[in-house]
């Protein structure tokens, strides 16, 4: 089991109320969350890098547990959801892809079995490297007021040996959303899809 080395871990929670349009009546929160830590496989190919997911596991429960804290704590207001990861210039797009299941599951646990896949995405970058953070809703893919993005990223990472993982939550879709189909109180298949 490899020690997971984090060397900062950043929370950041924006309150909208409007995109232009009229102010809501409803203050939309959305929040992100970031780990950096240090990648224990960079400058060098590893074959078998799968057993640093289990090792990722109590970190993503924190990393969950603590942006949903700064989003007020009610997991059950949290609407939708997403995940990723700035992998530094001394690694390898792969090892962002270890945070799928512990950050992923993480969050869905801590929020009490979600049903719709997590989304993700993930980059090589230095400090600096800007990620957009894909959003769906936390119960039903296709519920396209939940169809968001929110752009994260850290002045001073991630270094050169350093993976940035990051969990994003909101607590609503769109400020403004109005292009139709399925909506949030829609959803009654159940099975993260419609």
């Amino acid at each position: 089991m490899a020690e997971v080395l984090v060397r900062k871990r950043i929370v950041t929670v924006e309150d909208i109320f409007h995109e232009g349009g009229p102010v809501t009546d409803r203050v939309i929160k959305r929040g992100a969350a970031i780990a950096v830590i240090k990648n224990p496989f960079a400058g060098r190919y590893v074959e078998d890098i799968a057993p640093f997911m289990k090792d990722l596991e109590p970190l993503g429960v924190s990393v969950a547990q603590q942006l949903l804290d700064a989003l007020g704590g009610d997991a059950k207001a949290v609407e939708g959801y997403g995940k990723g990861a700035i992998v530094g210039e001394a690694g390898e797009i792969e090892h962002g892809a270890l945070w799928h299941v512990p950050g992923g599951y993480a969050m869905r646990d801590v929020l009490g079995s979600t049903k719709a896949i997590v989304p993700s995405t993930k980059k090589v970058g230095g400090p600096g490297t800007r990620l957009d953070v894909p959003i769906t809703h936390i119960n039903a893919s296709y519920v396209r007021t939940h169809y968001d993005a929110m752009e994260v990223g850290v002045a001073d990472a991630p270094r050169a040996d350093e993976i940035a993982l990051v969990l994003v939550m909101t607590m609503g879709g769109r400020v403004h959303a109005r292009i139709g189909g399925l909506l949030a109180h829609q959803i009654e298949k159940w099975d993260g899809l419609r």
